[in-house]
């Protein structure tokens, strides 16, 4: 039977506390480089370095929403909130270019994006139904329902651990070419960098929750297997 646990809160006491950090540090670099103006709007820089790669045919929209931006590799366009979409800021600019940089990786075919986009529905599976699994498992003390759940929820690790090396790429990336066509002069890429180095710590965080919440599946029903 399922039943509350403390031991699931030590396994993801660690990355609790450093989503904590890193949504604070985020929310903070980005609030002080908000307050930096630039030279284009995120948009503005966007096209800049979409049109430089010869990625005209990908698109930029204009979103509801605070960081809720994204690229959409399936539609080939930007959608930049708000904030970002009008705004000449350093945040607006960092972020714009960071979404820029997954197009260019796309265009590239660069190898740790279209796995990821690849197990992006293996990873919705197991962050749903994988979840359930375990839970119908265990309430009927039927094991192999219960593993192939702890199974389906290792593609969300799966995909937290190859989304690593795609969201730090896009910031370099960004960071490098920003300095390149001039649209950030070096001596003022502290800004950006703030934003996007602590975006990164999020990243981590998730990472670092959907591995301990798997240790844990894996301690506790392992354990009750042995029993």
């Amino acid at each position: 039977m399922i039943h509350f646990d403390p031991m699931y809160f030590v396994f993801i006491a660690p990355a609790f506390v450093l989503a904590l950090w890193a949504q604070g540090r985020t929310k903070a670099a980005y609030a002080a480089a908000s307050q930096v103006p630039a030279r284009l709007s995120g948009a503005a820089a966007a096209r800049h370095l979409l049109d430089s790669a010869g990625l005209q045919d990908v698109g930029i929209e204009a979103i509801p929403g605070e960081l809720t931006d994204h690229y959409d590799p399936s539609h080939r366009v930007l959608r930049l909130s708000q904030g970002v979409y009008g705004e000449r800021t350093m945040a607006a600019v960092g972020i714009a270019a960071h979404e820029a940089g997954h197009a260019l990786q796309h265009a590239k075919n660069y190898s740790p994006l279209m796995i990821r986009n690849l197990a992006v529905p293996a990873a919705n599976f197991g962050g749903g139904l994988g979840g359930l699994m375990i839970i119908g498992g265990a309430m009927l003390n039927f094991p192999a329902l219960l593993w192939a759940g702890i199974a389906a929820f290792s593609a969300v690790v799966f995909f937290q651990l190859i989304n690593l090396p795609v969201e730090f790429d896009a910031s370099n990336r960004a960071k490098a070419q920003l300095v390149s066509y001039g649209i950030v002069p070096q001596q003022e890429m502290s800004h950006v960098n703030s934003v996007l180095n602590a975006a990164a710590w999020t990243y981590v965080a998730g990472t670092l929750q959907s591995i301990m919440i798997l240790l844990y599946y894996v301690w506790r029903f392992a354990g009750s297997s042995n029993r």
